[in-house]
C-alpha cells in the first residue's frame, strides 16, 4: 500500500523528523509545566496551547537565523524559554463553559 514499489514514498517519509520531535517535546514540556509550575489549579488545554505557541515562536527564532540549540531539526532552547514565559498567559485562553446556560423564562 504505502511502501509498495520503488517510486512511491512511504507515509513516514512524508513527515519531517523535526515535526515529530517538536510534537513530542511540546507534550513533554506541557506536562512538566502543568505539574511543576507553582500556579493555582489550571486546565491542561490552555497550558498545552501556550506550550505549542512557545515552540512555534522558537521555530520562528530559528527561521530568522538567531542563535539556538537544536535537537535534530527542532529548535529547543528558545522554544523552551518561550513556552515557559507564556505559561502565565494560559489563564486568558477562552474555554467553553462547563455548564449549559440557564433557559430563559417564557412569558
Amino acid at each position: 500500500m504505502w511502501g509498495e514499489g520503488r517510486g512511491r514514498k512511504t507515509f513516514v517519509k512524508l513527515i519531517p523528523p523535526g515535526l515529530i520531535v517538536a510534537v513530542l517535546l511540546v507534550l513533554i514540556v506541557s506536562q512538566l509545566c502543568y505539574a511543576l509550575l507553582p500556579y493555582r489549579r489550571r486546565a491542561y488545554l490552555p497550558i498545552l496551547l501556550m506550550t505549542a505557541v512557545g515552540f512555534g515562536l522558537g521555530q520562528l527564532w530559528d527561521f530568522l537565523g538567531l542563535p539556538s540549540f537544536r535537537l535534530g531539526q527542532a529548535n529547543v532552547l528558545p522554544a523552551l524559554a518561550f513556552a515557559v514565559l507564556l505559561q502565565p498567559l494560559a489563564r486568558f485562553v477562552p474555554r467553553p463553559d462547563r455548564e449549559p446556560p440557564e433557559p430563559k423564562p417564557s412569558n
